[in-house]
């Protein structure tokens, strides 16, 4: 039996169940939030069909869309699924090269750029794209003229399409409709290019029923509602915040567009009041970082008074998670026990706690617009520091996993039930194993690499059959390539890539990222990569942050004017060696052969599109090739 159900036919529906209410919150040119209704998001993805019609584009065909996040994105991406065509999207901080690469590797002939740099960006490589025929532009050039004129390749504008679908009039909105009616579940959606910490982008081919399967599924692991709104601060083309766009679409919740930037995300926040928000680990890092940055500038009382009511947050959380069974069972456990050993010291701290959660965390909590229900972490591992901060301030993160291969959410932690230090457990219906070294299958508690089977699973790489092969079998296995742990509860732990694992000369596996985690607690550490393969000890490379590092030299009066001036001073080191011995030693959990041992400061920090994925995941590989004398030079 073929499935019809579709993307669009679903978003279709939704928009005429919600007709009335805001689809997205987009601010004007005065910065001011201004909604868009689900009936005017539709009408205006049919008049975009109509007019992508009339370009030829129909189905089979792959369109690229170059632009960073716009309520225009997601009307594109809706009006090219209803005519049965795949999008091929990136972001416009994409180097020319790079788009250049996925636009020609995908056949695409028609692509929507952001803006006047965008299409500059991608004419610059035209000798490479010998299929492109058409630019459209969201934001166009001040006047026609000023487009430039390269053969074979029209430049026209996103006002410029919806005119030509415009001047179809009914017939042209019905012959979209009747295309949309045509779509079936097995078509293909999309071709997502990863960022890649590896090699170069491979391109993972979604079909419509990997969103739907998501869409379907997610309704009982977060409770979503048509008045909530969404603080969008991701990417769009990134598989995460497609997914949750759609999910939100789904159950006529709205969209409100913002940045990951600390000041404009928390202004934004006081204006739209949203009740959910998205993002990756780095950014709610970034919140709970500002906010102790803020606190170390205020006197030695305040501060004692703020560092004093957060320990009693986390151990009220600590306990208040005990006390309800909310601990990962990696080994069973009686709860009966647990909650009677917690219940003593719970009452007793609940008063306290709730006397910091008004002092200390309440202002922390209306900065973020006062009806916060829930953040979504993903897109890379949730520091356990980070999480346990947010507990505390009685803030709900709830860690999500997935892959860009998997569409991508796989797991996400309930929002009834929580279970800190994992990221809950593989959505209904998803299959998986947990494989050894040995190739045996493994139960909870036993680290291995997970595999999952599933409708939402990839198609393949495309054009790319050996790449395939070696992470999907043919009966539909998907290799992760992750390191996970799971409980009892079929909740699970994310321990590493089983790529990313450091071994050392005495045969000792390490995971990198624990240990990096951990360094990444000190305030004088911005980013930190461990290195070690096949030496005796690790190292790291070391970026420190900026702030921290001049007010060390501000209270020491250590004169410096090159920063790796700074880098020498013997004081400056020690401190800097002092964060790392204490947050990776025998205390704090890691092993002898865990601890790092040298260290190299780095002049300049890692940066998205070079050193860093788009979601923040360090490319080791690169970093090596960029770095591999400074790294040579710790092991001699």
């Amino acid at each position: 039996m073929i499935d019809r159900e579709t993307v669009p036919k679903r978003i279709r529906l939704r928009s005429r169940e919600h007709a009335d209410r805001p689809f997205s919150w987009t601010k004007d040119s005065a910065g001011t939030y201004q909604a868009t209704t689900f009936a005017e998001m539709w009408q205006t993805v049919a008049r975009i069909g109509a007019g992508l019609q009339t370009l030829g584009v129909g189905r089979g065909d792959h369109v690229g869309i170059m632009s960073h996040n716009r309520r225009e994105w997601i009307f594109t991406d809706l009006a090219i699924l209803g005519l049965g065509a795949a999008d091929v999207p990136r972001g416009s901080d994409s180097t020319a090269d790079e788009m250049a690469y996925i636009l020609a590797h995908a056949d695409c002939r028609l692509v929507f750029a952001e803006d006047a740099a965008q299409c500059e960006k991608i004419l610059s490589r035209r000798d490479h794209l010998p299929k492109l025929e058409r630019l459209i532009l969201f934001d166009d050039y001040a006047a026609p003229s000023d487009r430039p004129q390269v053969d074979g390749v029209a430049v026209s504008s996103y006002a410029d399409l919806l005119a030509a679908g415009d001047a179809r009039g009914e017939e042209g909105l019905a012959a979209f409709e009747s295309e949309v009616d045509r779509g079936q579940s097995g078509d293909l959606a999309t071709l997502l290019y990863t960022s890649g910490t590896t090699g170069e982008p491979k391109g993972v081919m979604l079909k419509h029923q990997s969103f739907l399967f998501q869409m379907d599924r997610i309704e009982k692991i977060l409770l979503l509602t048509p008045s909530d709104i969404f603080l969008t601060v991701l990417p769009v083309w990134h598989s995460f915040e497609r997914a949750v766009e759609y999910i939100c679409l789904n159950y006529g919740a709205s969209l409100a567009y913002s940045k990951p930037i600390g000041k404009v995300m928390l202004d934004d926040m006081a204006q739209i009041q949203p009740t959910w928000m998205t993002s990756v680990p780095r950014i709610w890092e970034g919140i709970r970082a500002a906010v102790l940055r803020n606190v170390s500038k205020q006197s030695p009382a305040r501060q004692a008074l703020f560092h004093f009511f957060l320990g009693v947050g986390e151990m009220h959380a600590d306990l208040k998670n005990t006390f309800l069974g909310r601990l990962p069972r990696f080994q069973n456990r009686n709860r009966v026990i647990d909650a009677v050993a917690a219940a003593i010291p719970l009452v007793l701290l609940s008063p306290v706690n709730a006397l910091g959660s008004v002092l200390v965390f309440k202002s922390l909590r209306e900065r973020l617009g006062g009806r916060f229900i829930a953040g979504v972490s993903g897109g890379g591992a949730l520091p356990p520091y980070v999480d346990k901060f947010f507990q505390a301030a009685g803030i709900s993160v709830l860690e999500g996993y997935g892959l860009t291969e998997t569409g991508p959410v796989l797991a996400v932690r309930e929002q009834k039930r929580p279970i800190p230090g994992t990221v809950g457990a593989l959505l209904p219906d998803v299959e998986y194993r947990v494989v050894g070294e040995d190739g045996r299958f493994l139960g909870p508690g036993e680290k291995g690499e997970l595999h999952v089977r599933s409708p939402q699973v990839m198609e393949g790489y495309y054009k790319k059959p050996e790449e395939t092969a070696r992470v999907l079998s043919e009966d539909g296995w998907l290799n992760t390539g992750d390191l996970v742990l799971f409980t009892y509860d079929r909740e699970f732990r994310i321990v590493g890539r089983s790529k990313e694992t450091i071994v050392l000369l005495g045969g000792e596996n390490i995971e990198p990222q624990p240990i990096e985690d951990a360094i990444l607690q000190s305030e004088f550490i911005d980013q930190v990569m461990v290195v070690g393969q096949d030496q005796k000890f690790l190292g790291a490379l070391v970026y420190p942050n900026e702030e921290r590092m001049l007010a060390f030299a501000r209270e020491r009066e250590i004169e410096f004017v090159e920063q790796e001036e700074l880098y020498e001073n013997e004081q400056f080191r020690a401190q800097i060696n002092r964060e790392i011995q204490d947050r990776v030693n025998g205390k704090t959990g890691f092993k002898s052969f865990e601890q790092v041992f040298r260290f190299h400061l780095l002049p300049k920090p890692f940066v998205v599109g070079q050193e860093l994925t788009q979601t923040m995941k360090i490319r080791r590989s690169v970093v090596h090739d960029l770095y591999e004398r400074q790294i040579t030079t710790l092991f001699r």
